[in-house]
């Protein structure tokens, strides 16, 4: 399995087991997070995950009220993963931070309010205005 790492190698993640889900996300915090007009993301399960080199964490609050713990590497700005308050069992990965070209394609795309209307994508995933069951 491959490593997700931030642009300087500072700080890694290790993964013992595949993603459990892998989705894309329109909110604006995605947007001003990554830069993109979207984001790609994958979903572990916590205990699966080794994180390696030191991260500065910055807590936001989501629409929903509740935090996400956003890590990033203090030496070059790439925020890497996440932890939200609303799923502690899962720890977020950016999917750019794997910077592999076969990772798995995303099943779901959430927040699909806020999508840029250029944006399109095909019908091989699940499209969502909001969360699953929101």
């Amino acid at each position: 399995m491959t490593d997700a790492q931030c642009a300087c190698g500072a700080l890694r993640l290790t993964f013992s087991e595949p993603p459990q889900l892998t989705a894309l996300c329109h909110c604006l915090a995605c947007q001003r997070r990554t830069g993109a007009p979207f984001s790609a993301n994958a979903f572990y399960a916590s205990d699966c995950v080794e994180v390696s080199g030191r991260s500065t964490e910055f807590i936001r609050v989501a629409e929903s009220g509740r935090s996400v713990r956003m890590h990033f590497c203090p030496t070059c700005g790439s925020t890497v993963f996440w932890k939200a308050e609303a799923a502690p069992s899962w720890i977020g990965v950016a999917v750019g931070a794997f910077a592999d070209p076969a990772f798995a394609p995303p099943s779901l795309s959430v927040f699909e309010q806020s999508k840029h209307s250029w944006v399109t994508f095909d019908e091989t995933m699940e499209h969502l205005q909001g969360l699953p069951g929101g």
